[in-house]
């Protein structure tokens, strides 16, 4: 399993550094992390063991399962649609939490976040492509949003993430990438206290190099480093 493993991740590193080499970019700016979604423990521990540190989970209910087993040095994530209700499980584990797309989402992260007197990093989720299929904020509903919670104490908004639709030729979702980037170059303009476009959260297993030469610095990967997966 751990040389499967291995060869998965050493094809994914190939592709990363080729693309970030080409654009004149470092790897120490890119943060590769592993969609364990339906992967079990051993499989992510043995993960963890090749150098991945950041792992994101799709679900609370399956976070919290897997969290106590999992090797202590993790870095988890946070990538699905969350819950109000599921937010109080995951408050205190998660660096990061990808998927903040309503207010009462992030009513409810301030809050808990408030209650463990922290303060929770956060992600806008933009629906670029505006798929129904999909979560998160219209373009146009986002710097608004933003100024909807600028006065949260115990969020920090720390970038953007999207998700494109798949596309056999990932070449016809460039835009996707591209759109977001320029998003965040808008509300950056903007200067608003207690916010930072550090992160932008795109590309996937089949999108990936497309999204890292449009700016991308969390690349999202599942397959690509686990391989094809039955999902629940």
């Amino acid at each position: 399993m751990k040389a499967e493993l291995k060869d998965n991740l050493d094809r994914v590193e190939e592709n990363i550094n080729n693309t970030l080499l080409k654009m004149g970019r470092k790897r120490e700016d890119v943060t590769l992390l592993a969609v364990t979604k339906t992967v079990d423990s051993e499989k992510i521990n043995a993960m963890l063991e090749l150098g991945v540190k950041n792992i994101g989970e799709n679900k609370a209910q399956e976070l919290t399962e897997k969290f106590p087993e999992i090797s202590g040095d993790a870095i988890w994530h946070f990538i699905g649609h969350l819950q109000t209700n599921k937010v109080k499980y995951i408050i205190d584990k998660v660096k990061l939490i990808h998927s903040l797309d309503r207010l009462s989402l992030a009513k409810e992260i301030n809050k808990k976040a408030e209650a463990e007197n922290i303060v929770k990093e956060v992600l806008l989720e933009v629906n670029i492509a505006e798929e129904e299929s999909k979560f998160g904020l219209k373009k146009e509903e986002t710097i608004p949003f933003i100024e909807q919670i600028l006065d949260f104490k115990n969020i920090k908004i720390k970038g953007l993430m999207t998700i494109a639709p798949f596309a056999e030729n990932p070449e016809e979702v460039r835009y996707v990438f591209r759109d977001l980037k320029k998003l965040g170059e808008e509300i950056e303009r903007k200067n608003y206290p207690n916010l930072e476009m550090k992160y932008y959260s795109m590309g996937m297993t089949n999108d990936y190099t497309i999204a890292l030469e449009e700016g991308s610095n969390i690349v999202r990967i599942g397959t690509g480093l686990f391989g094809k997966r039955i999902y629940k």
